[in-house]
This record gives C-alpha cells, structure tokens and sequence, in this order.
C-alpha cells in the first residue's frame, strides 16, 4: 500500500518557555464569545504564546490582513529566536485529562494530503466526517500562504476496536522519554507528551488495520479508509488548498517532500475510553418567533429536541436517527437563511455555553442530539459524509491545544 504517515520534524517549545501561556485552544471555539478571547490574550500578554501563531475565528472578517500580517511575523520572529527543539524520526504520544475525561490518548504524526478527499464517497484513505463548506476555505488558505509554520489541530479517528496501535504505547509509557508536561490554560486540563522512537512498528501495526479481513467484516465490503476527520476538517481541507497552490511551481522530485505536502495531526482511536462524541449546538440570530414557528411546523418525528429563546423552552419533533434529525435541522436551518435575509446562525459546544450566548445575544438556541462514535465509519462507507457540524470530540474546552507546530515552507 502507499506509504501515508510521516515522523516529521516537530517543533517543541524549548525548555524556558512557559507552556501553560504557550498552548492555547482550538481558533474555531468560542467563535460567538469573544469574551473568552479577550480574557485569554490579557492572561497571555507578554508571553511567547501560540496565540501570536493562530487566527481565532472569532476575528474573521472582510479584512483580515493586518492580523495575518501579524501572525506571520510572530512566526519570523519565534524561529529566528531559536525558541524551538526539533524532534525528528519520531511520534508523540498525547495524553489529555481534561474536566470530563481522564487520558485521552492521541499519537502527533504527519500525513500525506495527497491521501486525503473531502468529496463524499471519494475512494481515499482520508476522508471528511463531514459536509465541507467550501467559501470556509479561501480565508483560511490566505491565513496559511505565508505562513512559515502550521500549528494543527486537526483530529484524525482510527477504527481501531482491538486497541493495537495507541493504547499499548500509553501502556509502556514510563519507558518512553517524557517530551512536556503541563497544565492548560482556561481549563483545558492537563496535557503530557512522550517520544515513541520505533514509528515503523507503529505504521505497520496502523497499517494493518486495512487487513480485508477485518475491513469486510467490519464493513461489509473491503475499503482503503483509513482515517476519518474527527475535528479540524476545514483546516485539514485549508492544509490541502494550500498544497494544491503550492505544487504546481515544484519538481516532481521537489513535491515528493515538500513540508507542504504532509499535514500534522493527532491521530485518536474511535474506540478509545475517553473519546466521546458530544453534540454541537445551534443558535439562530435573527429568527426570533418567526423561525421558532415555522421550523415546529415543518419537522416531524417520534423524537423531542428542544430550542431555547428569552429563557422559554420549546419541544422541537425531528426523526428518531440522530444523524437523520441532525440533517434535517441542518437542512432547514440553510433553507430559511436563504430565504430571510439578515438571520446567521453560529455553532455552540456545550450546553451550557449554549445558554449562555442564547440569553446574551438574544438567538434562538437549538439543542442537539449525538451520533453515537461505533457507527461513524461504517456511516461513512456507506452513505458518504454526515450533515456538517454533526458532532465534537468533548466540549470545548476539551479540543485540541496547539503545542507542537511544523515547517511548513
């Protein structure tokens, strides 16, 4: 089979840098509360910090310019003051404890974006979970043009139901060499990093989940898939736009390792412990009664969802299937922003966090249900991609932290 994961070169903050101000949360969370931004950038101010490395979504706009300008130069500066160890012909073992969960597992690799599709049923060995929306994707590629580095927080899932490839290094790990160890800001939990030096040992045993053996029974039919976009699918798509604008201008001798070329992820196994898939909630701005009426008038179904506006609560009919209820309300949500212009909708982690922007920015909160994690791939093989934003790995304050980063030019 073709040779998709790479041991790159990882770049690890050096031993002076304070890695609770250095990592910081995923840029697409709390994209409707800026206050969690702000509070992060005055606790950060002075320190070397991926947040001068990151876009957070929050700030998206027209112009982006003057903040993209500002990241770049934050990477120039970053490199050119040597605050980086490079780790080389090696994994990292990630283990989170977070509120929630206790040791999630997760193992930092490289993989090939020529390997990976977002096209529904697109016959690749990465593929989305998710419907990719493609103007997500233009702002995203100018953030990444000139940058020297990518700090990822893509999440990618194996169907790894005997635990063979992660779980056995989590347990010799007192026999690997601890890389860092430190607690996240803004409750993020916790965060320790170990160096697994035998990478081919780990390939081979990943690689055999592809057995056709195992794929037919698991599938039903024998498939190459073997990574699924568990979170970051815009920017693991973002990763590839860029590749695909870069490659043109190379060799094909200089395209086969162009840094560009390889995208860094956490790797998790579906079947792990802690992994769980929470739902990703809606808010509806603009709508108000008007939307809350037609959209308990127009879905039907066995199953009551709920919707939240002005402290009231109302029972919303959808489908049975969670992943059928969760495309059902999606697929309203996108005909009634077509029709009535000036209504946006934003996407909420948490419950709780739900609330709280529903009673702040007076929306139309929806709360939704879960797809449950041991059907995603056989889903996928069989139907193609779910609804976007269909499910999250945790809550929010459990994404991915950026930590390590790699060169990307």
């Amino acid at each position: 089979m073709k040779d998709i994961v790479r041991a790159p070169e990882i770049l690890l903050p050096r031993g002076n840098i304070d890695l609770e101000k250095w990592a910081v949360v995923a840029c697409d969370q709390f994209t409707s509360q800026p206050d969690y931004w702000k509070r992060l950038e005055a606790y950060l101010e002075g320190a070397y910090s991926t947040f001068n490395l990151i876009y957070p979504e929050v700030y998206l706009s027209g112009d982006n310019s003057a903040r993209i300008n500002g990241i770049n130069a934050a990477m120039d500066k970053y490199l050119s003051e040597d605050i980086f160890a490079v780790l080389k012909d090696s994994f990292v073992l990630v283990v989170r404890d977070t509120a929630y969960q206790r040791a999630r597992l997760g193992l930092m690799m490289a993989v090939d974006l020529e390997a990976y599709d977002y096209t529904p049923f697109a016959e690749a060995y990465i593929r989305a979970t998710e419907g990719t929306v493609r103007e997500r994707i233009p702002p995203r590629v100018e953030i990444r043009k000139n940058a020297a580095l990518e700090l990822p927080h893509i999440m990618l899932l194996i169907d790894d139901r005997a635990k063979s490839v992660i779980e056995p290094l989590y347990d010799m790990r007192e026999s690997l060499e601890m890389l860092y160890d430190t607690a996240l800001n803004m409750n993020g939990g916790h965060v320790t990093g170990y160096k697994v030096d035998d990478v081919q040992d780990v390939k081979d045993r990943l690689y055999a989940l592809l057995d056709a053996d195992k794929q037919q029974a698991n599938y039903g039919r024998v498939t190459n898939f073997l990574f699924a976009v568990g979170d970051g699918n815009h920017s693991l798509a973002t990763a590839k736009a860029h590749w695909d604008n870069v490659k043109p201008g190379l060799t094909a001798r200089e395209r086969e390792n162009h840094p560009a070329r390889f995208a860094l992820v956490e790797v998790e196994n579906l079947y792990g412990d802690a992994l769980k898939f929470e739902p990703i909630h809606r808010v509806i701005f603009g709508g108000g009664d008007k939307f809350i009426r037609e959209i308990t008038s127009t879905l039907k179904g066995p199953r009551k969802a709920k919707l939240l506006e002005n402290g009231k609560e109302y029972d919303l009919n959808v489908a049975a299937d969670s992943i059928d209820a969760i495309k059902e309300i999606q697929d309203f949500i996108d005909a009634y922003i077509q029709k009535n212009a000036g209504v946006e909708v934003d996407y909420v982690h948490g419950e709780e966090y739900l609330k709280e922007v529903v009673a702040e920015r007076d929306g139309v909160g929806i709360l939704m249900p879960a797809p449950q994690k041991e059907s995603l791939f056989d889903f996928i093989v069989r139907k193609g991609i779910m609804p976007r934003k269909s499910f999250s790995m945790g809550e929010a304050e459990e994404k991915r932290y950026y930590l390590e980063a790699k060169k990307i030019k």
